[in-house]
């Protein structure tokens, strides 16, 4: 393939998900620093492989090549970063919902309680175990099929399947004590 078709072709197939790929980056690092570097680091490899790709969903394939370069990262950082810090200005959604929706309320006390409770689940998700966080994120986040984790992943179906339910139990069983504080 031509340099140029090959640069446009990897432009048009590949860019519309860096903000899927930068997503969940910053959720396996827990660093919006080392998210810009593993999701650099992914995007050079996909182009340098991207005669290989054949497939019609690129953003599978770009996600599996962010997660592959996220585990080589960790496995290279992981004794310097063993306690990494929760990124709150990364995290936060200033008055928007999960679906990056605005708040038709714009009552103080209501953004102030729905900040706060934004704050305490993605608290919670990041105290979950890297196996199901990645799973859940991939999910419920970006919003992909089972087939597409399970490829992402690299395991069978049902064991997405089973990180997903094992992943939500854990979720509310680490937001049940503020649950019941309420």
């Amino acid at each position: 393939m031509i340099d140029s078709e090959k640069k446009k072709r990897f432009q048009a197939l590949m860019l519309p998900h860096l903000n899927s790929a930068f997503n969940l980056a910053c959720w396996l690092t827990r660093s919006r620093q080392d998210a810009e570097d593993v999701v650099q680091e992914a995007y050079l490899r996909a182009f340098k492989f991207f005669d290989s790709f054949h497939g019609e969903d690129g953003r599978a394939w770009l996600l599996t090549i962010v997660r592959n370069t996220f585990y080589t990262w960790y496995q290279e950082n992981h004794e310097q970063r063993q306690n990494m810090l929760f990124d709150e200005a990364l995290h936060s959604f200033e008055a928007t919902d999960a679906v990056g929706m605005k708040h038709a309320d714009n009552n103080p006390e209501t953004l102030l309680m729905h900040k706060d409770s934004e704050r305490l689940l993605q608290q919670a998700l990041e105290a979950l175990p890297l196996e199901f966080r990645e799973v859940m994120v991939m999910r419920e986040m970006e919003d992909l099929s089972y087939k597409q984790i399970a490829g992402i992943v690299g395991i069978p179906i049902g064991t997405v399947m089973s990180r997903l339910g094992r992943g939500r139990r854990l979720l509310a069983k680490i937001l049940a004590p503020v649950n019941q504080e309420k």
